[in-house]
């Protein structure tokens, strides 16, 4: 992409040292997509529109198809932060907001838990650059849904080990707030997952343009810089619907699938150093055709550029093209018998079975990697 088309959205903005660390740098792997372009352009041309600015994103398709990659690649063409909230069923709204904990002495300290102590300790001495959730998946090791239940359980034994005496309460916003108050772009993974009507609803409202978020401590307006990317996963059979009311805050979408075929070897090349595009070509046409008969038949399973890269990686190691393409592609897409034989048919039919019989064993050497 351009220089002028990775320049900060806001030139006169100076960003904190904390703040660049988490500007997105592009690796040299990385392939600009239409898309990418397309999304460039189009915010670029209405950011200081008013009423007509795209600062909502949404980016739809299959697992693998690049999503996140995307909405890191935004970052670094924005100039801006990038941080992101990956939704779960039972999210509530202190998700959204935060939490207020209470600041417990030594003394009170010592009867908790050690790992309860250790967690409270770790958001104690935080800066207040990051989220709670985002310190306790450091400071423990868990996901950020396990962070959200820990915060959730310290909540109430710092509650009952306070015994109603006053003590200091620090209020500890979410990762959403974050980005809202510093203008930073938030991507927002699989929002659809989400059950509570009233955390949509204020998930709905801070995406409004001259939207705000309600805290104990303050309101918060929306940064003129703030950008959200909601990724989620194209619809599958027995998977809500992206709610409407979220879908209408968003002023552009992109519908992700996988790219052409030359495209899929151009960044297979980039991303793996392997450059025997016979065989690469094989592979591609072999993930296009399971990507389109999965869908055919409604299977929960997908091939993307995920399954291509890994495959296409074992490949140049010198393992056999038809024993990984089971390990690599076909397994993620699903392990049913009558599924599988759907896929092999598939494959069988478009002659890319023989064609993988016929590929030659790679010899095992030292390839150049792209840093």
């Amino acid at each position: 992409m351009e220089d002028r088309e990775q320049q900060a959205l806001s030139p006169g903005r100076r960003l904190t040292d904390e703040e660049r660390a988490l500007v997105w740098i592009k690796p040299l792997s990385h392939k600009v997509s239409e898309e990418e372009r397309r999304i460039c352009r189009e915010v670029r041309r209405n950011w200081n529109r008013g009423e007509m600015k795209i600062a909502n994103i949404l980016l739809e398709g299959d697992a693998g198809s690049g999503k996140t990659q995307l909405a890191k690649a935004l970052s670094a063409d924005f100039g801006l932060p990038y941080t992101k909230v990956t939704c779960f069923a039972d999210m509530d709204k202190t998700d959204i907001i935060g939490a207020i904990l209470p600041v417990l002495s030594s003394e009170r300290l010592d009867r908790l838990e050690p790992a309860e102590q250790s967690a409270l300790k770790a958001l104690y001495e935080s800066d207040g650059f990051r989220s709670a959730t985002d310190i306790l998946t450091d400071a423990l090791g868990i996901s950020y849904e396990q962070a959200s239940v820990k915060l959730k359980q310290l909540l109430k034994r710092a509650a009952s080990v306070a015994d109603g005496e006053a003590v200091e309460y620090r209020f500890y916003p979410s990762e959403i707030v974050r980005a809202y108050r510093n203008g930073y772009l938030l991507e927002i993974q699989e929002p659809t997952v989400i059950r509570d009507a009233a955390v949509l609803m204020a998930l709905n409202s801070a995406l409004e343009l001259d939207g705000a978020i309600n805290l104990p401590t303050e309101i918060v307006r929306r940064h003129p810089d703030f950008i959200a990317v909601i990724t989620t996963n194209r619809g599958y059979a027995g998977v809500r619907p992206l709610n409407e009311a979220l879908r209408d805050r968003v002023q552009h979408t992109e519908k992700m699938d996988l790219p052409p075929k030359a495209v899929m070897i151009e960044r297979a090349i980039a991303k793996t150093g392997y450059g025997n595009e016979p065989v690469l070509d094989a592979l591609a046409e072999a993930v296009i055709v399971l990507d389109q008969t999965a869908r055919a038949n409604a299977m929960k399973g997908v091939a993307g550029m995920r399954s291509y890269f890994y495959w296409a990686d074992a490949v140049a190691e010198g393992v056999s093209a038809r024993e990984s393409l089971y390990h690599k592609v076909v397994y993620k897409i699903t392990t049913d018998p009558d599924e599988i034989k759907l896929l092999e048919d598939a494959l069988r039919g478009s002659g890319l079975l023989a064609r993988l019989d016929e590929l030659p064993a790679e010899r095992k050497k030292k390839r150049t990697m792209t840093p």
